[in-house]
């Protein structure tokens, strides 16, 4: 896969280095995300993007200069288990004056598409019912709520 696609008013991108504009960026689109986890720094950010098992993809407006210009990000996690190679995509969030373009729905799909060509059997997500215009574009994506257990266990 070429790593990009494109509409008429954003760009969706794998984040192959990271810099000063994409650490700006996770400072304000994490907060939107989660209240309870910190916006990582470039040494947090840097392992995601060097693992041969993480994808972090970002939405950027090519007209806006700076760390505006990520509207989004998503990680797509590919790994192999006994069963086959799974995809599951996390950490989803959309900048609040973004919502509503598509954004969402465009990392999304690039997302199933990565993870399609990279041979996965399954794309898994999870997502909190408060969410409900990212449970619905779930749905309208093809995911399908399973009935299971989600268990934690915080170290």
């Amino acid at each position: 896969m070429d790593g990009e696609a494109q509409d008429s008013t954003f760009v969706i991108r794998e984040v192959v280095e990271v810099d000063d504009r994409l650490v700006s960026a996770m400072a304000r689109l994490i907060p939107q995300l989660s209240s309870s986890s910190p916006p990582p720094d470039a040494g947090a950010l840097k392992p995601i993007v060097d693992s041969g098992a993480s994808i972090l993809l970002v939405a950027e407006d090519p007209t806006v200069e700076g760390e505006s210009a990520i509207l989004g990000s998503m990680t797509l996690v590919v790994f192999r288990i006994p069963t086959g190679l799974r995809a599951w995509i996390e950490d989803v969030v959309v900048d609040g004056s973004a919502r509503g373009r598509g954004v969402g729905e465009a990392l999304n799909r690039a997302a199933i598409d990565w993870a399609r060509a990279a041979g996965a059997t399954t794309v898994d997500l999870t997502s909190r019912p408060s969410r409900e215009a990212a449970n619905r574009l779930y749905r309208r994506l093809g995911f399908e709520q399973r009935a299971t257990n989600v268990y934690r266990l915080d170290l």
